[in-house]
């Protein structure tokens, strides 16, 4: 989750760095750092000059600012902590024992325990919490090895150790590397973690994700699965695992949207809220065409076989991610049709289910680059390959925000989101546009197996069509009352939210949006399932969010929801004005719509209501502590 950024050129690469890495802060805010090698004009040996910070990345910009260090070939990062504390002694980069040799790393080395013992045995001290610092230091013994045979100071000496070490190491990893006595030299590597190479006037680059790179250039190339480049200020060599020799060209990037504008906003969190009408629009006019059938205008990347003759559907996501897989689970069985679980992505890997025949296996992630998912999806291919039966194969769709991302590259099927680039860690319009997927997802199941009418079908159509509209107004309402009443919560520890049906994963989103930037202690649950346990919990300190839209389960919520009021608890709606409201101590109105849609307005005042309470209490709405945007670690 951390992010790289790493540039050699013929100009000074501190300030080109720094703002490499503000483009990728969102992959970690713990500590950052900065690596350079100083060069003479008369000298080809360079020394490592090092900045580090504990903290976001401003508090590096500073140092920076003070003095900037020098030098034409530099590595940076920005850390989300996993091993160790995040201070400045575990802060990226780190050094071998003579401080010649820099490595920045994103990923997560599984037997670095075993492989510090081997380093302290041979009287190399350690100093600091982390699994990286074995790398560097494994690097330098490695290349004292090659020195000691005759081979020169250079960046091959360089790539060779890098490569030598590499293939000690188990686990995920994405790493640049520089050393001293090799100052025109830049080593990057990618083992399961992303990693894209840039290619300048005069100058080249390597990040963690495309957005970074473009400032500087439009041409770009991921890393591949443990390949391994060398890069110099005359260009890049790319080698497989193997050591061969790769050539590949790059790709350019042309009208993707890579940069953003908070505009009059507060916070980008705020602003992505407020984009949400546009984006729903943007979804209808793309894939929800007025032409009826819709089976033959919707134009998902999804096969007729897949459409005719799949008989279960399996979802695999972690955190806002699940729970648009949950409404899109929902809506695939209720509406199309079709049995679907949701899985737990970081837990599908240890505990599959039992290989079914004609499965669709779908992967939900708003960066293109969650691991857990990757991983899963991964296994999933390799297990259902293993079988030698046409009813086992992979039949697979990615869904995410990020068609450049390791989805785009390594899934042929994926939808795209279009939500636009997503500033604030915590998702709005991505869970949004994930949501839409599935309904464009659940029309062409139904509109195919013929579980529902042709005028079921097109109410539900004409339904999503009016939704944009909606938004619109609520936003507009509940931002205000969201404000209002905001200071009502800062002192609030614990809230409970309950929903049911389509509208129990947007209870547990709201709890997530909460937990995530309020740092308030906030749970979902089913709302039937309040009197068996929670209920325990109430009383006049503990607040419950209730989502009641109509629908088949509205007097069942309003019922469970008089059971908190009864224990004196406060009680926020999410419902329509109509007869039963009146229980409610605050109301968050949201117009009569078909429960199928609602989900898409319920999710829009629980968005508003947690960035007010945030905002309110002075904290760092868009970035919040702990968390990172994209989650490259398992």
């Amino acid at each position: 989750m951390c992010g790289i950024f790493a540039v050699i050129g013929s100009r000074e690469v501190s300030s080109i760095i720094l703002d490499g890495l503000r483009k990728l802060e969102y992959r970690g805010y713990d500590s950052a750092g900065i690596a350079t090698i100083d060069r003479s004009k008369t000298d080809q040996i360079g020394k490592l000059n090092i900045i580090k910070s504990k903290g976001k990345l401003i508090k590096l910009a500073n140092l920076i600012k003070e003095k900037p260090p020098q030098g034409h070939v530099g590595i940076g990062h920005t850390r989300w902590a996993t091993h160790g504390k995040p201070n400045e002694r575990n802060s990226h980069p780190h050094l071998d024992s003579l401080a010649q040799i820099a490595v920045v790393q994103n990923g997560i080395i599984e037997n670095y325990r075993d492989l510090s013992k081997s380093l302290k045995l041979k009287g190399i001290k350690l100093t600091s919490e982390t699994d990286t610092e074995i790398i560097p230091h494994l690097i330098g013994l490695e290349i004292e090895q090659s020195l000691a045979n005759g081979l020169s100071p250079n960046g091959q000496t360089l790539l060779i150790a890098v490569q030598k070490v590499l293939t000690l190491l188990k686990g995920t990893y994405a790493i640049a590397v520089i050393w001293s006595k090799a100052p025109n030299a830049l080593v990057v590597a990618s083992g399961q973690a992303p990693l894209v190479l840039g290619f300048g006037e005069g100058e080249f680059f390597c990040a963690s994700d495309i957005p970074a790179l473009a400032e500087f250039t439009r041409t770009f190339l991921p890393l591949e699965d443990h390949e391994i480049a060398l890069l110099t200020p005359l260009g890049i060599e790319l080698y497989d695992v193997d050591g061969n020799r790769q050539h590949r060209p790059p790709s350019l990037l042309e009208g993707t949207e890579l940069t953003a504008d908070k505009k009059n906003f507060r916070h980008f969190m705020l602003k992505e809220i407020y984009e949400q009408p546009e984006k729903t629009q943007f979804w209808i006019d793309r894939f929800l065409p007025m032409d009826l059938p819709l089976k033959n205008s919707l134009t998902f990347p999804i096969s007729t076989y897949v459409l005719e003759k799949i008989e279960q559907i399996q979802i695999l996501a972690c955190g806002t991610s699940r729970h648009a897989a949950m409404v899109g689970a929902y809506l695939l069985e209720q509406f199309a049709g079709v049995s679907t679980k949701v899985y737990f992505a970081s837990e599908f890997r240890y505990a599959p289910p039992p290989l079914s025949p004609n499965t669709l296996t779908i992967g939900v992630s708003q960066s293109g680059e969650t691991a857990d998912t990757l991983a899963a999806l991964r296994m999933e291919k390799d297990r259902r390959d293993s079988i030698n039966d046409a009813n086992f194969s992979f039949h697979h769709l990615g869904i995410t925000n990020r068609i450049d991302s390791s989805f785009g590259r390594e899934l042929d099927n994926v939808i795209d989101i279009g939500s636009g680039i997503e500033i604030g860690v915590a998702a709005t319009k991505t869970f949004l546009g994930q949501m839409l997927s599935f309904y464009g997802l659940t029309l062409l199941f139904a509109s195919y197996r013929q579980k529902r009418t042709p005028q079921e079908i097109l109410d539900l159509s004409n339904d999503l069509r009016l939704i944009p509209k909606q938004q619109t107004d609520l936003i507009k309402k509940h931002d205000s009352l969201s404000r209002e009443i905001a200071h009502m919560f800062v002192e609030t520890k614990d809230v409970i939210f309950l929903g049911r049906g389509i509208n129990y994963p947007i209870a547990l989103e709201g709890a997530l949006k909460l937990k995530e930037i309020s740092y308030i202690h906030a749970q979902g649950y089913p709302a039937g399932e309040l009197k068996h346990g929670p209920i325990a919990l109430l009383d006049k300190h503990v607040p419950v969010v209730s989502i009641a839209p109509p629908g088949v389960v509205y007097e069942k919520v309003l019922s469970n929801s008089q059971e908190a009021k009864a224990r004196d608890a406060r009680l926020i709606g999410v419902s329509t004005s109509g007869q039963g409201a009146e229980m409610f101590d605050e109301l968050f109105t949201i117009p009569k719509v078909s429960e199928w849609v609602s989900p898409l307005l319920t999710v829009v005042p629980l968005q508003l209501f947690s960035y007010h309470i945030a905002a309110h209490k002075g904290l760092d709405v868009d970035q919040p502590r702990n968390l990172a945007k994209s989650v490259t670690v398992e």
